[in-house]
């Protein structure tokens, strides 16, 4: 890192500065709790490590996972479309523009947490969006939507997610689903199996909170 850069301690607490409502979890990652959902900034590093992707994302706690992940995840990019790095020595010079534009940019707001409505519209848009652009199959995250509100106690919006499950797998094409797959009907079988016991659910999400020592992070009111 050149003279004048700035450090990863430094820029990790630069952007929680500009977000109080998320944690410093690690260095370059900040995480707020909803419920049984993160929602993340992530400063993800470039291959040489010496810049940064500014990254917004979330992810589920319905699941046994071994690490965070940057689910839907939005990078900061410049008008024309292109995902922008922030190299470190350049840190203290476009910070301020990169707040406001990340701010601007991300689908779930930075600011005042999202509700869990609002966390499980995006995960429809995303996952529609996939299909309608031919995309592999958003599989993890069609079950996230369902999967989330019903830890949350929302059955509405279980249900509906449910629906969106079943209108999406029947027109995922066979040879871009996960290998492994166990076939629609039985895994629409697993995933409403799975949505009705929420007391499974919540011992998978506490279980997921401890395993990432989330435990001390900001968490938000349902």
């Amino acid at each position: 890192m050149s003279r004048g850069s700035a450090s990863k301690k430094s820029v990790t607490s630069d952007w929680a500065g500009a977000f109080p409502g998320f944690s410093k979890w690690r260095p370059l990652r900040l995480v707020r709790r909803i419920g049984p959902v993160l929602q993340g900034i992530a400063l993800d590093l470039s291959t040489a490590g010496d810049s940064y992707f500014p990254t917004a994302h979330v992810h589920a706690l319905t699941r046994e996972f071994p690490v965070v992940t940057l689910t839907m995840s939005r990078r900061l990019s410049r008008s024309s479309g292109i995902q922008e790095s922030i190299g470190f020595d350049r840190h203290e010079e476009v910070r301020l523009d990169a707040f406001r534009r990340m701010s601007e940019q991300s689908p779930l707001s930075l600011g005042d947490p999202p509700s869990i409505e609002e966390v499980i519209e995006e995960y429809h848009r995303f996952v529609r969006e996939r299909a309608e652009c031919g995309l592999p199959p958003a599989v993890s995250e069609v079950e996230d939507a369902v999967l989330v509100p019903a830890a949350a106690g929302r059955l509405d919006l279980t249900e509906r997610g449910l629906g969106l499950a079943e209108e999406l797998s029947e027109i995922w094409p066979a040879a871009r689903l996960p290998l492994g797959w166990v076939g629609r009907d039985c895994w629409l079988q697993q995933l409403r199996h799975s949505a009705g016991n929420s007391q499974a659910l919540q011992l998978i999400v506490d279980g997921q909170v401890h395993k990432h020592k989330l435990v001390s992070v900001n968490s938000c009111p349902l």
